[in-house]
């Protein structure tokens, strides 16, 4: 039986767009010859927290990029926020 309702896997693959193109738009200089893909986002019941699977290729750069994201992770909940504030009360954290 699926766990997820129809509206957090709705705002999962809104999460999932607006993540991708962030970091293809804020991160081109630091990403050259490095593909950056969003595979999955699984979002909450409550919508507070979203977890987000990322796939990076090569995958000896793997290790920098996960971690200039996760360094970043304020900037790109705000950056999601200016994008979803509209349909969503609370932006995940």
């Amino acid at each position: 039986m699926e766990n997820t309702n129809t509206r957090q896997q709705k705002i999962a693959k809104q999460i999932q767009r607006d993540i991708a193109e962030i970091i293809q738009r804020e991160y081109s200089a630091l990403l050259r010859g490095i593909l950056v893909t969003v595979t999955t986002v699984r979002v909450s019941v409550d919508l507070a927290y979203a977890k987000i699977y990322v796939s990076v290729f090569p995958s000896e750069k793997a290790e920098a990029v996960m971690a200039a994201l996760e360094e970043n992770t304020r900037a790109l909940r705000g950056e999601l926020g200016v994008k979803v504030g509209k349909q969503l009360r609370i932006v995940p954290e």
